[in-house]
């Protein structure tokens, strides 16, 4: 202890103590999945004394003190205690009470190394680009039991999911005040009305975790248990997390456990070692984001993950956690040359810890809240990402299918004149789309660094982008698989997206705009009231193509299907702008098809080339069913049909 130890003793108390010895054995086993509620900072009673509890793990440190607004950011007066062999520092110091600011001040016994750290397990942290924690509590009083009860039927494969994914910071700002983003008590009635009128059942907010660089999206996490203070406190986003539920809106998280930041308040270097990283470059350094890896094959690092992922789930009722760059985590040589990377004790590629984790993650989410889903951003061909541990598989609930989203957009990008060459990148899905629980994402990736917008991407005159655009979500609704669009997209946003201003949110003024917000909440409406369109989502029992053959006319017909005959939906597109006339489309049933939907109505900004309603069966076979349907297809449009 330090020579002052006398002076220390009547600052720090360690005969009051959360932790216990299964705790120490837990977390240094690796099992430790709740570390949150023992470590970090606790605010306590203790016969008639109220204080804090504080505690870190930093197993090589020499001295490990508690530094705060409460006694001058001064290294020397309250030393914490070193609890047996379990890396972990601990004490009680009365008088500190929520809202102190604190860090620990750390001495490393190696070459007397010293660092000023955030707490890992820190609730709450001050707004960027301070880098104090907060002492806080999680106190809360929530009215979500009603969308709790039944959030296992909203989760469910057979359920209709529509996922609007934003960036919470910049969805909408304050112009008034100096274009400040909304806090998260004023995004949630505005958020909440809106993903309702548009018809999304879902929200995914990019990381909402404590991050220092605001360009990093969230991605570069330092604060592992504590929600942004950027917009607001703790207890403000459980009111949006809420508000959200009572409207019936499901909440995802995008969680990164893939790597971490090098900041100096953060983890990278904890404790004068790398401590959560590997030591190692080539393993504990991510060459495309200067960033470090996690050490999956320390105990410690799995309890600390582990743990991150339930607090979201049981502090903040949230509903799913979208885990990032999981190819990143899978393989060693991830965007390494030779000679950058170590292989693994057989000499392969794969990361056996990282897999490891990942399958022990969706093994104990999924055993402690059977009604939440995790998703995978995995970009590879990684077999069995969204099966279960027992047949081998990493235990993921749903996949982002990545390929489908590069095929379509490439696709869509060529010139109506060219797409009869590129037909294949249409219909090749359809050989993997039940090898995983796929997501088909239009994510933010495609919206940044350069890639410009999703209605920029879109060939032709004015007309013929947003009638493309109209035609692109169509397929994508079309398609088996639940539905991710990212904000600004339901609209045609032109500018790239930026995260440091608003949405463009002006542009609805204009018709076209305005009609293609129309179009993605009649499709979402669509989606969620018709089972042939979601039941089968991931069961090859809900699709059969009728033709994917017209590649002369680059037009696609298929059935969706869903429990009972009757569900069956036709979907028609046609991706040239001229129009089809009389065009044969062989159908199961005779009787009259109403047309569901038509996404060249005026309505939406379309010129209303249609069907007038629906068309009859005829007793004619073609495509090798007994009646057809002779139909006019509207240009760059698709059809919706259903027998009635």
């Amino acid at each position: 202890m330090n020579p002052n130890s006398a002076t220390e003793a009547s600052h720090v108390r360690y005969d009051i103590s959360l932790l216990t010895s299964e705790d120490f054995y837990l977390f240094n086993e690796g099992s430790h999945y709740r570390i949150y509620d023992k470590m970090g900072a606790h605010v306590v009673e203790s016969k008639g004394t109220q204080g804090t509890v504080f505690s870190v793990w930093a197993p090589n440190a020499r001295h490990v003190s508690v530094i705060g607004s409460f006694n001058g950011w001064n290294p020397q007066s309250h030393q914490l205690q070193p609890r047996g062999s379990s890396g972990i520092w601990e004490g009680f110091i009365p008088g500190v009470g929520k809202g102190t600011l604190y860090k620990f001040y750390i001495v490393s016994n190696h070459h007397g190394h010293r660092a000023e750290k955030a707490d890992p397990v820190g609730l709450f942290a001050e707004k960027p680009p301070r880098t104090a924690s907060v002492v806080w509590d999680l106190n809360y009083t929530w009215n979500d039991a009603d969308w709790l009860k039944k959030r296992a039927a909203a989760n469910s494969l057979h359920a209709p999911m529509s996922i609007y994914e934003m960036h919470l910071g910049s969805w909408m700002r304050v112009p008034e005040e100096h274009n400040r983003p909304l806090t998260y008590r004023e995004a949630a009635p505005r958020l909440a009305e809106y993903l309702n009128k548009l018809g999304f059942t879902h929200v995914e907010l990019l990381p909402i975790m404590e991050h220092p660089f605001y360009g990093s999206w969230g991605y570069q996490t330092t604060g592992y248990f504590a929600p942004t203070a950027r917009y607001g406190t703790p207890q403000d986003f459980m009111y949006l997390v809420d508000v959200l539920h009572q409207h019936n809106i499901g909440v995802i998280l995008d969680w990164v456990p893939s790597h971490f930041p090098s900041d100096g308040h953060g983890l990278a270097f904890f404790d004068g070692t790398h401590l959560f990283e590997h030591s190692d470059s080539r393993q504990g350094f991510h060459p495309d984001w200067k960033t470090h890896i996690f050490n999956y094959g320390r105990s410690e690092v799995r309890s600390f993950l582990m743990s991150s992922a339930m607090f979201w789930l049981e502090k903040y009722h949230i509903d799913g956690l979208r885990v990032d760059a999981v190819a990143s985590m899978l393989y060693l040589d991830y965007s390494r040359k030779e000679g950058e990377w170590i292989p693994n004790k057989y000499g392969g590629r794969e990361n056996l810890e990282a897999i490891e984790f990942l399958r022990r993650f969706n093994s104990e989410c999924y055993k402690e809240h059977g009604d939440i889903q995790t998703f995978a951003e995995e970009s590879t061909s990684y077999p069995m990402v969204s099966r279960p541990t027992y047949l081998g598989g990493l235990g993921f609930g749903m996949k982002w299918d990545m390929g489908w989203m590069h095929d379509t957009l490439e696709y869509f990008q060529q010139d109506p004149i060219h797409r009869q060459y590129h037909h294949n990148k249409l219909t090749f899905r359809m050989l993997y789309s039940f090898h995983e629980n796929f997501v088909l994402p239009l994510s933010h990736d495609e919206v940044v660094h350069g890639k410009g917008s999703l209605i920029g991407k879109m060939p032709g005159d004015e007309w013929q982008k947003f009638a493309n655009l109209r035609l692109l979500y169509a397929y994508m609704f079309a398609q088996p698989g639940k539905k991710l669009l990212f904000m600004g997209d339901e609209f045609g946003q032109v500018s790239e997206w930026s995260h440091d201003r608003s949405l463009d949110w002006n542009v609805l003024q204009y018709p076209v705009h305005g009609g293609l917000m129309t179009w993605v909440e009649h499709l979402n409406h669509m989606y969620r009231n018709e089972p042939a369109l979601h039941w089968y989502d991931n069961d090859p029992r809900g699709f059969e193509w009728v033709d994917c053959n017209d590649a002369p006319a680059s037009i696609i017909s298929l059935l969706r299907k869903g429990k009972s005959p009757e569900d069956t939906v036709l979907v028609t597109c046609n991706f040239t702008p001229v129009p089809r006339v009389g065009y044969l489309v062989g159908v199961p049933h005779g009787g009259y098809w109403h047309e569901l939907l038509n996404s060249d109505g005026t309505a939406y900004g379309g010129t209303g080339i249609g069907n007038m309603g629906g068309a009859e069966a005829m007793h004619s076979p073609v495509h090798g069913r007994p009646y057809s349907l002779r139909l006019t297809l509207p240009p760059l449009g698709a059809l919706f049909l259903k027998k009635y």
